[in-house]
């Protein structure tokens, strides 16, 4: 664990301030659920909570369906990394952060279909896979990830990339409703 050397007071009703500069840097907005966990050593952490992250295997059998079903590249994310990868090369993709552009689209809840021409870089570590389709995965009114097509060999999508990633997106929305 590292230390920042931030100390925090807990104030009258049990609160504390997450300072802003953390919060930019991890990019932990007002709204987002922290799980919290103890230890023997007396120690409180605060994790971010994905509750698309939770569904671990799920979301990679999920997602290698899509690219079978559509033949193009499935990605699965959560509102800051990508949690699911079939069809394109895994190790590149798999845990790394969205793009600014993906998380803007989350947050403004955009979805980017085959009716347009532009196309929306995956990654904030690497240019080299762009969406030509993306969903934003929406359960109770709020954005929790996003459904992808990573297209091969500059292909353009189709309404069958549209239809199968509104489907997927959904789904995955109803599940987390629970």
């Amino acid at each position: 664990m590292k230390a920042t050397g931030i100390v925090r007071r807990i104030d009258d009703l049990g609160r504390v301030v997450i300072p802003k500069e953390l919060r930019r840097t991890l990019r932990i907005r007002e709204g987002d659920p922290l799980e919290i966990f103890v230890n023997n050593d007396g120690e409180v952490i605060f994790k971010k909570y994905s509750p698309i992250g939770e569904l671990g295997d799920f979301a990679s059998d999920y997602a290698e369906t899509l690219a079978k079903a559509s033949g193009q590249g499935a990605v699965i994310t959560d509102r800051d990394n990508i949690i699911a990868v079939s069809g394109i090369p895994k190790k590149e993709l798999i845990q790394k952060p969205v793009s600014h552009e993906l998380e803007n689209m989350m947050n403004e809840k955009i979805s980017l279909t085959s009716d347009e021409s532009k196309t929306v870089s995956v990654s904030g570590i690497s240019d080299k896979y762009s969406a030509g389709v993306v969903v934003p995965i929406i359960s109770e009114g709020d954005t929790i990830g996003s459904v992808l097509f990573v297209m091969h060999d500059g292909m353009k999508p189709t309404e069958v990339e549209n239809k199968l990633a509104e489907s997927a997106a959904g789904f995955l929305g109803k599940h987390m409703e629970g």
